[in-house]
């Protein structure tokens, strides 16, 4: 069947409603709370579920859809029992600068909680990974990361214990490890980067303090060093509602 104005073309949408076609009740009410919250602006705390049912005229059901729709993108925070409205998304550059570098340009004061550092054997796959053999031990080092001490992911870093054996005694676990191995004179030079979205365990989620639906952002790093070789493996999860990525992209060169 077709739903356009003439021929095979499509019926106009904005902002993702159809013009013909009926629009579900909890998205009316979603693009009248999305005016609210620019009128409340950043930390501005909304009306109770109750109140804003009886202000739409809609049941609570329909309004709790709305704002989960708008806490999944980030629109929404929880703080204590309420909802307030959030602010900007964090911007991480996808690049070789540590998470503190990162949080740091944006005027947030960047933190850490240490979960684990404990040595742990390469299992096939980490081994080939880092070129080291099976069994090898590894560094595993798990911590929460905070952005102005709220909760915004968790990251778990694997090296080659042999690369740096000091590392349980001279590393301190709330600050940046990319500024400790400067410090020691290791030098990353490039890494490998990929991104998926998944959604946390419930042990992730326990730990970085969100509700297990909530859409994450999931990063795996292999970095080397100036030789060329593997140093360490990263796996960070962060939360969706609170963080996107920029990436500098430049034309390639012509002949």
């Amino acid at each position: 069947m077709d739903h356009g104005t003439s021929g095979a073309h499509p019926a106009p949408v904005r902002a993702g409603v159809p013009e013909h076609g009926r629009v579900p009740k909890y998205y009316l009410v979603k693009a009248q709370l999305e005016e609210l919250l620019g009128e409340l602006g950043p930390g501005g705390r909304l009306p109770t579920e109750a109140d804003l049912a009886e202000r739409y005229g809609v049941a609570r059901a329909t309004v709790r859809q709305a704002l989960r729709d708008l806490l999944i993108a980030g629109r929404l925070r929880r703080r204590g029992r309420g909802t307030v409205v959030a602010g900007a998304k964090i911007e991480q550059p996808l690049s070789l600068a540590s998470y503190t570098e990162g949080v740091t340009r944006q005027g947030l004061r960047p933190g850490r909680t240490l979960v684990a550092l404990d040595r742990q054997p390469a299992d096939p796959a980490s081994a080939e990974r880092l070129a080291v053999p099976v069994g090898e031990p590894l560094w595993h080092l798990e911590r929460v990361l905070h952005a102005d001490e709220e909760r915004v992911g968790l990251e778990s870093t694997y090296l080659p214990v042999a690369r740096l054996p000091g590392l349980a005694a001279e590393f301190d676990p709330a600050g940046s490890l990319y500024g400790h191995l400067r410090e020691r004179g290791v030098r990353l030079a490039g890494a490998e980067e990929r991104i998926e979205t998944v959604l946390a365990t419930p042990r992730e989620a326990l730990l970085i303090g969100t509700p297990p639906a909530l859409p994450m952002l999931l990063l795996h790093r292999r970095s080397r060093d100036a030789d060329g070789r593997p140093l360490e493996l990263v796996r960070t999860l962060y939360r969706g509602d609170r963080f996107s990525f920029t990436l500098d992209l430049s034309a390639p060169a012509t002949d």
